[in-house]
């Protein structure tokens, strides 16, 4: 396999307005879920593509109410980022499932104290 580290590469920018970012965020979101099987086949993931995709979609609305323009930019930056290193499959099978652990949700019961914590595995 050939590595092109050009692949999916884009120019940074700045959105010209509400509209602009609005389109690009939308054009991003459909990046990703368009390419949900293909990163299930990359990355041999034993979840189905339904969960991929949700996981993809509670990303995108986490960052929902961003307010400040410069920001949903750098969220975009950020995004295309990731989608790249894993589309060229520069991460590890760790950086992937990393988004699917019950760890990252914060939801996740917390431990009561140190001990419970330690004798559980967590840091």
């Amino acid at each position: 396999m050939v590595i092109n580290p050009t692949y999916l590469a884009q120019r940074t920018r700045s959105s010209a307005g509400w509209n602009d970012a609005r389109r690009r965020v939308l054009h991003s979101y459909r990046h990703w879920l368009r390419a949900a099987p293909e990163i299930q086949s990359m990355y041999t993931l034993s979840l189905p593509v339904s969960t991929i995709r949700t996981k993809v979609r509670q990303e995108f609305e986490r960052h929902r109410y961003v307010n400040q323009l410069k920001t949903v930019d750098v969220l975009l930056f950020h995004s295309h980022q990731e989608f790249q290193e894993t589309l060229n499959y520069w991460k590890q099978l760790s950086h992937v499932l990393k988004y699917f652990r019950t760890e990252e949700d914060p939801k996740a019961r917390l431990p009561s104290n140190f001990i419970n914590g330690f004798l559980e595995g967590r840091n």
